[in-house]
């Protein structure tokens, strides 16, 4: 039964995060259009859906990413395997991000545009390997953006200074990259850190930090998401600026 509970209190949860949204909808259609929605039916449908994917998708973080995250941070650091923990942390940043639905979606669409606009050949195996190009650029940049927040969590490194010498480096490459890719460059540094990415990377951090002696969790175990947004930048606008 505590069960059944906890599953209608995460509903109501689920459903309250969406009021704002169904507010704002209500109030252009009613007193800006003057209208009302269209297919109201299949709108009503979909918001259970979604009430219904956002409370399966939080028990599923609860129960299985944010465990799997933070117990094997843990049991490397506490291994003292400083080799197998940089392993794990970069592995961990390319394959999440590789898998990331959000990202397969921006990379598909900005292959369309470049052979839309001529920068690559209108064919599908040209725009396939252009969208698989930047997945793994992007990829292989968040893989190495979280190798090096765990080795600033092991040493102690001051966040800022690194986030304000990677955005630096972003400034600097963006005045010589080609103004077409550098929307998509900025927008690969928001996909990255979606539904899969965030929950995992988050975990890692914590339950580092958590393990580490004389690290505080609060101040040492967050930042990673920061990486995981600033390096795609950088490396995707290297990557167009050399294959365009």
């Amino acid at each position: 039964m505590s069960a059944l509970v906890k599953l209608l209190t995460a509903m109501m949860a689920s459903f309250k995060d969406l009021i704002p949204i169904i507010l704002v909808v209500c109030f252009f259609e009613i007193f800006v259009l003057q209208q009302a929605p269209a297919n109201l039916a299949s709108i009503m449908i979909g918001l259970v859906f979604i009430v219904l994917g956002l409370t399966f998708f939080v028990f599923g973080l609860e129960m299985g990413l944010f465990p799997i995250g933070g117990s094997l941070a843990q049991a490397l650091a506490r291994k003292g395997s400083v080799f197998w923990l940089v392993i794990f942390s970069f592995s961990l940043g390319f394959g999440t991000t590789l898998a990331e639905p959000a990202l397969t979606a921006v990379a598909n669409e900005a292959a369309q545009v470049a052979a839309t606009g001529g920068a690559i050949a209108s064919t599908a195996e040209a725009m396939g390997s252009y969208a698989m190009g930047l997945r793994l650029t992007v990829a292989l940049s968040v893989g190495l953006a979280i190798l090096l927040g765990v080795v600033r969590i092991l040493k102690g490194w001051p966040i800022h200074y690194l986030i304000i010498g990677g955005y630096i480096t972003v400034m600097i490459l963006t005045a010589f990259a080609p103004e077409n890719i550098i929307g998509i460059a900025y927008d690969s540094g928001g996909v990255t850190t979606s539904t899969i990415t965030v929950p995992l990377v988050t975990a890692l951090g914590v339950g580092l930090a958590s393990a580490i002696k004389g690290r505080n969790p609060m101040l040492d175990g967050f930042g990673l998401i920061a990486f995981a947004s600033l390096t795609p930048m950088i490396f995707v606008l290297l990557y167009c600026m050399v294959v365009l």
